[in-house]
């Protein structure tokens, strides 16, 4: 199971129906939030997000709608009891900033918080572990900001058994087969691996790029990814203003998934000043056919 659910998708001012910035992406049995706008903890209440399953925060930047909702969720999940540690990817400044937090209120959480700080310098993979790699990259905003590329651990090969039986492979065996072995037979003869298995599942790919304004160089990020996320702060009509706060439109978002070769585009990050969101998703779906706006609740397998 690889998948996005999105708890926010407006920009800096929320409204009565749209939240700031904030992702869930399911990885199997472990789930990781992406930035942590204002209110994100009852969002995670609203669509029944089993916030115990939460092993990895990453945080693109410092704009407060990327990261006012964290305080109060770290505080309710350690009052909600939670022992296992929990790991946060940020700019290096936060960590200072939740310490100074924690110090003021006199507040001791119950399990253990670690930082791994994004430094430009950095840039590249950052998280690997059995199910999952996570690289981040810089984009181009007004302070330092990241985005993320998630991609799941190739799985092992897929074991025939009926066919390996036919072959007379023992059972002890079948592991190596799945990691890719051939089997040599007592009798000399040679079992090919792809004889009794069959390939993995294609690795999947999500590429999430934060606040940033449109750059060719961008692109490279999300080559061939099976899905794209990026902001339309604005429709195209308001490009120049776009580009003075470094943030992009719709058809930028959409050109960049098209040259990138995405399989799917979804956007966000909106302007207060649009209550129809209709208008983004059309005018993506001019360049760029395969795109939906990133609706709150909504969930998107990759």
């Amino acid at each position: 199971m690889f998948a996005v659910t999105i708890l926010g998708n407006n920009s800096a001012l929320p409204t009565l129906e749209r939240h700031p910035t904030a992702q869930i992406i399911t990885c199997n049995d472990q789930l990781i939030l992406v930035d942590c706008g204002e209110g994100t903890q009852l969002q995670f209440a609203r669509y029944k997000i089993k916030s115990s399953r939460l092993r990895y925060i990453f945080i693109s930047h410092l704009h407060g709608d990327h990261y006012f909702g964290l305080i109060g969720l770290l505080n309710s999940l350690s009052l909600l009891g939670r022992k296992e540690p929990l790991t946060i990817f940020a700019p290096p400044e936060l960590e200072a900033i939740i310490q100074l937090q924690m110090q003021c209120s006199g507040t001791v959480f119950q399990f253990e918080l670690q930082f791994v700080p994004l430094l430009e310098e950095n840039q590249g993979l950052i998280l690997s572990d059995k199910e999952l790699n996570v690289s981040f990259f810089p984009t181009i905003h007004r302070i330092p900001c990241f985005g993320f590329i998630f991609e799941m651990q190739k799985r092992k090969r897929k074991l025939l058994p009926e066919q390996a039986k036919v072959y007379e492979i023992p059972a002890a065996y079948y592991s190596k087969l799945q990691e890719g072995a051939d089997y040599q037979r007592k009798d000399g003869f040679l079992v090919k691996n792809d004889w009794v298995t069959l390939p993995p599942p294609k690795e999947k790919k999500y590429v999430f790029y934060a606040d940033t304004m449109y750059a060719e160089d961008l692109v490279r990020y999300a080559h061939n990814a099976d899905l794209v996320y990026h902001e339309t702060t604005y429709l195209h009509s308001l490009a120049e203003r776009a580009a003075e706060r470094f943030h992009s439109t719709t058809v930028q978002a959409a050109t960049l998934a098209l040259k990138a070769n995405a399989q799917r585009l979804i956007v966000g990050h909106f302007s207060s000043k649009y209550t129809d969101l209709t208008c983004f998703e059309e005018e993506c779906r001019e360049v760029f056919p395969n795109s939906d706006v990133a609706t709150e609740g909504a969930t998107f397998i990759i």
